[in-house]
């Protein structure tokens, strides 16, 4: 009820935006496209189809240029963009590492140094996803990845089982805010920010979200102490080190060629894919088969997201003829409220969209509209971006419609409500709604580090 009360309410603006522009809308026809948006929403209908549609109703109605002129010129654009290529490439070798068996590699080595933390393998869940975003850049394979390696740790255990969710949950949301994450790709490429600047500007917040993670399972392991395993020598855990090998190497060879200014971003993920076909075939596990599996999983999540994009890109280019984000941000940006008021606003706004909406779709038709308000307020486009960013894997795992949480809910060996994710989640939902906070608080700590490095 808060998600649809919150989205009546922009919509709302924007009617009264466009109303108030140069060119006047007709109300009446516009709360028809907001009916058609909600009916075809609601029943199920893919958001691409309901972008797209939207797209043409719009500019039947409110443009006198036919859609044969502008659809292909519109679709063009993201589809020939370079920084683009970067998404397939990154979604590619996070598939060729989980079938080379590198990520089981990954945990059995972090468990060895975490569990007998207090909260034992609940650490080892929130930095294995943490490492493991920072060569996969999607919430979603990271959460699948993972969990696929890390739930059979758990059977048999006295750990409650929310909380296991819950943590891989989490962590599989930092798969988008730690860089190489994809949504910084997105973002980059609509509101023509760069994207190595939103790599750099996302470090400092991606270790407090990680932190503060630690710290919430340190405090559920003090309040519910459990029996440590037995202490391992110290060569045994150095021993163990050498599974982390590759998957740091990858890092340093993605992260540092990018943030060296050796490789942009796409070129940085055509490395990571050579590394990670060097690294599958040294376990012997490279194999034409395992290509074909890897790469049919990679176009099948390109084209929803591609399509997507093509849709948000045609529904853009129409608003933005009829000027509504020019008027909305000029609305906005006249209310005699503080920047920060309107900027809280915006946070409730995607933080309800969230729990009904999926995080790309979620972020490719809503930033063209906000972003031109947020710069009017004088907020930095790149601290922004990593706002937006944060947002959106929030609303990766905010119930009841959270990819993530589906995801790890689909995985679990024994059946059970998915309530179990949802409980087990929040305390972590809220931790990183306070992450959120901190950063509209204390801004400096996204725009620092990209400041000393420029």
């Amino acid at each position: 009820m808060i998600a649809i009360v919150f989205l009546l309410g922009l919509l709302g603006v924007v009617i009264f935006a466009a109303a108030s522009g140069a060119q006047a809308l007709p109300i009446a026809e516009i709360l028809m496209l907001i009916g058609v948006f909600l009916v075809f929403f609601s029943s199920g209908v893919y958001i691409a189809a309901v972008l797209g549609i939207l797209a043409f109703l719009t500019g039947f109605m409110f443009s006198d240029r036919p859609w044969w002129l502008f659809a292909g010129q519109t679709l063009w654009g993201p589809s020939s963009n370079f920084v683009l290529v970067a998404v397939p490439l990154f979604l590619l070798m996070g598939e060729i590492l989980l079938r080379a068996g590198l990520s089981d590699r990954l945990y059995r080595a972090l468990n060895v140094w975490l569990n007998r933390l207090p909260g034992g393998l609940l650490h080892t869940n929130i930095v294995s996803c943490a490492v493991f975003s920072a060569i996969s850049g999607s919430s979603v394979a990271t959460a699948a990845t993972m969990g696929s390696v890390a739930l059979p740790f758990f059977q048999d255990t006295k750990y409650n089982q929310r909380w296991v969710l819950g943590s891989l949950a989490a962590g599989g949301a930092l798969g988008n805010l730690i860089p190489p994450g994809i949504t910084f790709i997105i973002y980059g490429l609509i509101t023509e920010t760069s994207v190595g600047a939103l790599y750099i500007a996302a470090l400092l917040p991606s270790v407090l979200v990680t932190g503060l993670f630690l710290l919430l399972i340190v405090g559920h392991g003090l309040r519910h102490p459990m029996e440590k395993p037995p202490a391992l020598p110290l060569a045994q855990k150095l021993h163990a080190l050498k599974d982390l090998v590759p998957t740091l190497l990858l890092i340093l060879l993605v992260l540092g060629s990018i943030y060296a200014g050796w490789a942009t971003p796409t070129e940085a993920a055509a490395l990571g894919v050579t590394g990670s076909m060097f690294f599958a075939a040294l376990e012997r596990k490279l194999s034409f088969r395992m290509l074909q599996s890897s790469a049919e999983a990679t176009a099948r999540n390109t084209a929803l997201l591609g399509l997507i994009i093509f849709g948000a890109y045609l529904l853009n280019y129409i608003l933005t003829t009829i000027n509504v984000p020019q008027a909305l941000a000029g609305l906005i940006a006249g209310l005699p409220l503080p920047a920060w008021a309107i900027m809280l606003c915006i946070i409730g706004l995607y933080f309800a969209l969230g729990t009904f909406m999926e995080g790309f779709s979620m972020i490719i038709t809503t930033v063209p509209v906000i972003f031109p308000v947020v710069v009017a307020l004088g907020y930095d486009p790149i601290w922004f971006g990593v706002i937006v960013t944060m947002l959106v894997e929030i609303a990766q795992i905010s119930p009841p419609d959270g990819t993530v949480m589906y995801v790890l809910q689909g995985m679990r060996p024994k059946a059970g409500p998915i309530t179990d994710v949802f409980v087990g989640v929040m305390p972590f939902l809220l931790v990183y709604l306070a992450a959120v906070i901190l950063l509209l608080i204390f801004p400096e700590i996204a725009l620092w580090l990209p400041r000393v490095m420029a």
